[in-house]
């Protein structure tokens, strides 16, 4: 699982260091986006007990994403 943690805090950080860097808005708000869904998908994982390497990690991102995204409604 530690794998996992690294590379969801490796990939907030490239997020973070690719929206500072840009110039587009649109682009930045998304990069943020993202890294936000990393570090809640890092949090997670670093509050489960351990457990089944990736499989874990996959369901704290899926558990986290559902948390931070709203259904999309017309």
């Amino acid at each position: 699982m530690n794998k996992e943690l690294r590379e969801f805090r490796r990939l907030q950080r490239v997020c973070l260091e690719q929206a500072a860097l840009s110039t587009l808005d649109l682009a930045r708000s998304g990069l943020l986006k993202v890294a936000d869904d990393c570090r809640i998908a890092a949090e997670a994982i670093e509050a489960q007990s351990p457990r089944g390497g990736f499989a874990g990690a996959v369901q704290a991102l899926k558990l986290a994403l559902s948390a931070t995204r709203a259904p999309n409604r017309l």
